[in-house]
């Protein structure tokens, strides 16, 4: 794999959208205006003060002052190809001069050029995609597919999940986001298996497997069979606290949708497109969904998009019938184009399989390593590029650290120059897929000096 080499951040200002900042750095302007117009998400808005960030190239990002940080959050765990890559930069440009939109009812060679490039990694049987604007409303419209095709409503889906913020999306989320959004119908949640934080009294992984299935086909029974559409999961749930499927758990939900005529949507959005080390999460766990839904790593997130990739029979529904749906900036040029640029790059540079190298051979051991010296880490799961420290206060009551445990974690890190993606009692390891071997070094080494604090006094 090529890698662009890290140079030293721009000191440049972007002169054509400044105002008058001769009293002040740019990084003050910056956050002046932002505490002024801008309104952030899932925030009460005076607590917020944001990091500024200017710049980035490969897996670092800067502000306007020059101060550095190594991004192992990949921002939302999207930047799979890392910050700039200059392929991607190049298409979204190239595409920009020769036509920056068109709509979507419109045939365009970079659209078509980029649904082929994601069908040809999708298992066979699959040869269309539906693109949205991103991943919330992939599943919404992957939910929508699923309920015509059906002639059925409810949707099930796991209380540690997380798959958008629309209507349905958000309802079908399991965490405390859908409580205050609970406005669509037809959305059931269960349990799924996590053997460190058992709902099932398990104590192997077998165990936890038979019996989260189970659990999961006595709720489809309890619910009425004819009542349900789809099962709608994340392959690996990742927000949630990237928790492994057990063996047998994906291949075991397929057969039950197979019994009851259920449609299986797998959630690609975040674990897709090389985060695991292949083009897609459960291509790891012999199953085939009905539909696919992805974004974020499918472009690394440049230009926003998302999709729906649908399997030829649900597609076939919508040859003589009306798919009531559609979104103005589906397939967008720019889009398609950033679509293009990335899986190209990620082919011939070989960055998916970087991806699953570095997982194997660099970070497994290495925050295994910081397990075994650590008592505050109680369990280190994952593949690929999407890891999780579990930080507990006590590893025999597996009992979660404190908010204030992991604020100070945050900040720790954070002024050691490294760029955290932070949930609940979780750190989670996220770094691009382009990542080196001596960028994990550096980031482990942080990890290590961080909880080597007296963290829990």
């Amino acid at each position: 794999m090529t890698t662009t080499p890290f140079l030293l951040p721009p000191q440049r200002k972007p002169a054509i959208y400044v105002t008058d900042t001769s009293t002040q750095t740019l990084n003050a302007h910056t956050s002046e205006l932002d505490r002024a117009h801008v309104f952030h998400s899932w925030s009460a808005q005076a607590a917020l003060k944001p990091l500024v960030i200017a710049g980035g190239l490969g897996c670092r990002v800067w502000d306007h002052d020059g101060r550095t940080y190594l991004d192992f959050s990949s921002q939302l765990v999207n930047v799979n190809i890392g910050h700039q890559h200059p392929a991607v930069v190049k298409a979204i440009t190239e595409q920009a001069a020769l036509l920056t939109t068109i709509a979507p009812s419109t045939a365009n060679l970079t659209r078509g050029e980029a649904a082929r490039r994601i069908t040809d990694r999708a298992p066979a049987g699959f040869n269309k995609v539906f693109f949205t604007n991103g991943g919330a409303d992939a599943n919404e419209n992957a939910i929508r597919m699923a309920r015509l095709y059906t002639g059925r409503d409810k949707v099930l889906s796991l209380y540690k999940s997380y798959h958008g913020n629309t209507g349905a999306a958000i309802v079908a989320t399991g965490d405390w986001r859908r409580i205050p959004n609970e406005y669509s119908r037809g959305h059931v949640h269960f349990f799924g298996p996590f053997l460190y934080r058992s709902e099932f009294w398990a104590t192997s992984e077998a165990e936890e497997c038979a019996r989260a299935l189970h659990h999961l086909e006595r709720v489809i029974q309890s619910e009425g069979v004819a009542s349900i559409a789809a099962i709608l999961l994340e392959s690996i749930p990742g927000t949630a606290g990237i928790m492994m499927p057990p063996t047998g758990y994906l291949p075991g939900v397929r057969a039950l949708c197979d019994k009851y005529g259920i449609m299986l949507i797998l959630d690609e959005v975040m674990c897709g497109f090389g985060r695991t080390g292949h083009w897609f999460a459960f291509q790891a766990y012999d199953v085939v969904p009905d539909l696919i839904t992805f974004a974020k790593g499918v472009n690394s997130g440049y230009v926003p998009t998302g999709g729906v990739i649908i399997s030829d029979t649900i597609a076939a529904t919508f040859d003589e019938t009306v798919f009531p749906g559609g979104l103005t900036y589906s397939g967008h040029p720019l889009a398609m184009a950033s679509i293009v640029g990335a899986l190209d790059a990620m082919e011939a540079e070989g960055i998916v399989e970087n991806a699953a190298r570095i997982g194997r051979d660099v970070l497994e051991p290495g925050l295994k390593a910081l397990q075994a010296k650590h008592p505050i880490i109680g369990e280190v799961r994952g593949v690929g590029v999407f890891w999780v420290l579990e930080l507990v206060a006590d590893p025999a009551t597996r009992e979660p650290v404190s908010a204030a445990v992991m604020a100070r974690v945050k900040a720790e890190l954070l002024g050691r120059g490294l760029l955290p993606f932070l949930m609940e009692n979780r750190i989670h390891v996220v770094p691009p897929c382009v990542v080196t071997d001596a960028e994990v070094a550096e980031a482990l080494a942080i990890y290590d000096e961080v909880l080597s604090l007296d963290l829990l006094s």
